[in-house]
């Protein structure tokens, strides 16, 4: 496993740019992969924070190109970048991890995926929730889970729900068939899922300045498991399922949940999901 990296971002002075260099310096660093070379949207800054972190600067893709195996789009809070970006690096034909929020909605991720194949680009996305202790719990259950509650938080819902909705679908699947959301001010956001298997989930997306850590309840026929989420490691895990990508070339997060994903996310936008279940 080894290979080269070129972040590519909308302007990379931002703290997955930092932590994803700091880890494949530091933890990852055995497994040979290394960044180098960079390039961005925001080019003064994006240069300032190249020099500063001893990456290389390049003005385009192209020019970054030549010295790249594999790509990692970042700009995770600015997702409508990504489209404009997959188009700028997928035609070189290299494996690439799209970082979160992949897209600003479901139309324009499957355009992503569509032209991902177009170029025959191995490619994923995900939030760094998918590897967390609820996916453990949910594996290594003794009965089958129906029912969830997942907590999050953050300072947006556009930015900060896709973290719990994608550690519900990564535990319970991509069969999601109808979804509503209820609240009120800036606790309304809260998620009623229902899987075509009959299992459910609450999801509570919390953009209201309060501490809301990660978490989820997970509800079996034998017990109902309450489990925090220890953030510190999941980053490292999202870099090494990336990293797994690049030296197999083949994806290892499902399409159909990341697409899912969106779905949700999109449907409880809907005036109607306010007053009653949305089929998706």
């Amino acid at each position: 496993m080894a290979g080269r990296i070129g972040f590519v971002d909308d302007c990379l002075d931002n703290f997955h740019a930092d932590v994803y260099l700091q880890l494949l310096r530091g933890e990852l660093a055995d497994l040979g992969f290394t960044v180098t070379g960079c390039t961005a949207l925001q080019r003064e800054p994006s240069r300032a924070w190249a020099q500063a972190n001893a990456v290389t600067w390049f003005d385009s893709v192209q020019q970054l190109d030549d010295h790249v195996d594999h790509y990692v789009i970042l700009a995770p809070s600015t997702p409508q970048t990504h489209l404009p970006l997959c188009e700028q690096v997928f035609e070189r034909g290299k494996s690439t991890y799209v970082d979160k929020t992949f897209a600003p909605d479901l139309a324009t991720a499957e355009r992503i995926f569509a032209l991902a194949d177009e170029h025959g680009v191995a490619v994923q996305t995900t939030s760094a929730l998918r590897y967390t202790e609820v996916q453990q719990m949910v594996e290594s259950a003794d009965a089958a889970v129906h029912h969830m509650i997942a907590w999050g938080g953050g300072s947006s819902f556009d930015e900060y729900a896709i973290h719990p909705v994608e550690m519900v679908v990564s535990c319970l699947g991509e069969n999601v068939s109808r979804v509503m959301c209820w609240g009120d001010g800036d606790r309304r956001n809260r998620l009623l899922l229902e899987w075509t298997h009959g299992a459910t989930a609450i999801v509570h997306v919390h953009t209201d300045g309060a501490a809301t850590p990660f978490a989820a309840a997970v509800s079996t026929d034998t017990a109902t498991s309450y489990v925090a989420v220890d953030s510190g490691p999941i980053f490292s895990a999202t870099a090494r399922a990336f990293l797994q990508l690049f030296d197999s070339g083949i994806p290892n997060v499902p399409r159909g949940e990341s697409l899912m994903v969106h779905r949700i996310l999109d449907a409880v936008q809907q005036p109607d999901a306010r007053i009653g279940f949305v089929e998706i």
